[in-house]
């Protein structure tokens, strides 16, 4: 197969890394794509960072073995535990959620101070705030755990009364705190960007890391020559290591198109 037609791969633990997907779609639609769902051991979040790092080299020799020219690691988790260690695994570029979105927040504050909301593992690994400070140390980064958003977007509640005071009750902790940039650090997150927008108000941009990542990606295939110029319809191919049924109803949702060629795999032992 020539070099540029191969496909990217991406993996997540479960259904949220496809708003990156999803991204990546509209970013470069051109692109074959193969996403790997680890939707039989989701959450990362609570494991320790063994075992995330065995989790993700998993997932990652899997999806090499599809031939990939790239690949993306579309969870928050794995990308503040393995980036590094998959990156040194692999002879291709490896893009992780959390530094497209740190660079951005850095690009997009004003007054230099940023909020970063996610889950509770995210926003206790410090990860968003580590990568904001490695490029500017005057930034004052202002973390929030928001864990009932998960659970809402995933019963497809993304707007209405219940949401927006759940958000509001969260929101106001950092809303008085002078941020002008947020930054959304779970990829659920985005179903909800219209909600915490108007709860935020409107001198506080939101940096969606999945619309980061795309355009990182973009970026790089230009730089290395490897963007896919042929027009034909290019592969979408999904795989998941639990029931694919929970998978589609919530998925098409985040994807925000129909899932046909999904296969249940194992991955590891």
């Amino acid at each position: 197969m020539n070099k540029k037609d191969k496909p990217i791969g991406v993996f997540d633990s479960g259904i949220g890394g496809l708003t990156v997907l999803k991204e990546i779609i509209k970013e470069l639609p051109n692109e074959g794509t193969i996403y790997l769902g680890d939707t039989a051991r989701v959450p990362y979040g609570i494991r320790s960072q063994e075992t995330v790092i065995r989790y993700s080299f998993e997932n990652t020799k899997f999806l090499f073995s599809k031939d990939i020219k790239l690949l993306v690691i579309a969870c928050n988790t794995a990308s503040s535990v393995s980036l590094e260690v998959i990156k040194n695994s692999i002879p291709i570029p490896v893009i992780g959620v959390i530094e497209p979105g740190a660079k951005a927040a850095v690009r997009a504050t004003r007054n230099k101070k940023i909020g970063v909301i996610g889950t509770e593992a995210t926003v206790k690994s410090n990860s968003y705030t580590k990568a904001i400070k490695a490029i500017d140390k005057s930034i004052e980064v202002l973390g929030l755990s928001c864990p009932l958003f998960v659970p809402l977007v995933e019963e497809g509640w993304t707007a209405g009364d219940i949401v927006t005071l759940i958000a509001k009750r969260y929101l106001e902790e950092i809303k008085d705190k002078g941020i002008d940039t947020v930054v959304l650090g779970c990829t659920h997150y985005p179903l909800l960007k219209k909600v915490i927008a108007g709860v935020m108000g409107e001198g506080v941009r939101l940096i969606d890391s999945a619309v980061e990542t795309s355009h990182e990606i973009k970026t790089i295939l230009d730089v290395i020559d490897l963007k896919r110029e042929q027009k034909g319809i290019p592969l979408r191919r999904f795989y998941v290591t639990d029931s694919p049924e929970r998978f589609l109803k919530v998925g098409e949702n985040f994807l925000g198109r129909k899932i046909e060629d999904i296969e249940k795999i194992t991955v590891g032992n």
